[in-house]
């Protein structure tokens, strides 16, 4: 496996589709710990919840930028369901195509780690995963920030030139080219950027669609 490819898997509109139950949650708990811990109206703590995520990447940042908010207190209260089975929505078939794709992989994703492996767990698809690394892994630097990339191929003493990120956010995938990572993104966008070496509308049409990539 030595030559082989490493990929690294984004989580949430890649590997599952967190738009229709998942981000509404997240983001009404972001919403409402910005509220009781900042004092803000419903309308001021969203507007700020957006401010920082498309500011820096994230929310958090933002927040432990500004306000010194604790990372793991966020975290745990924002990131809470009581049945995540019945919010997911995912294909079944994730689970041969990862059995299928040639190479170790690893999840790189922004939600926290606990989180990760919850939704994988859901998936049944987490052994087919070498590691799993959510935000903490990353000490808090989230994707697109170079150093998110850097501590995952520091961990695993990879090259970036081996990597293969898969990812539903195309300025992550930027950052990801200029390391020299071949890239994927998930999207059915119109656009298609240099910096995009194959576009697929669904993480299963890798299956048909690696060998551009592995050739």
């Amino acid at each position: 496996m030595r030559h082989a490819p490493v990929w690294l898997f984004d989580l949430d509109n890649t590997l599952h589709n967190a738009s229709p139950h998942i981000f509404p949650h997240i983001n009404r708990s972001m919403t409402a710990y910005l509220e009781r811990h900042l004092g803000l109206s419903t309308d001021e703590a969203n507007a700020l919840r957006m401010n920082y995520w498309k500011r820096y990447g994230a929310t958090l940042t933002g927040l432990i930028r500004h306000h010194g908010t604790d990372a793991q207190h966020f975290l745990d209260e924002t990131h809470r369901f009581d049945r995540l089975h019945k919010l997911m929505v995912f294909d079944r078939a994730l689970h041969s195509l990862l059995r299928q794709l040639p190479g170790p992989k690893i999840v790189f994703s922004n939600g926290p780690q606990r989180y990760a492996e919850a939704v994988l767990q859901v998936m049944g698809v987490r052994r087919h995963f070498a590691d799993v690394f959510g935000i903490e892994r990353m000490k808090l630097h989230p994707k697109p920030g170079i150093r998110a990339y850097r501590e995952v191929l520091r961990s695993h003493r990879l090259s970036a030139g081996r990597c293969i990120l898969v990812e539903d956010s195309a300025e992550n995938l930027r950052t990801a080219r200029r390391l020299g990572m071949r890239t994927v993104w998930v999207s059915r966008s119109l656009r298609n950027p240099a910096y995009v070496d194959l576009k697929i509308a669904s993480v299963l049409d890798l299956r048909r669609a690696a060998g551009r990539l592995l050739g």
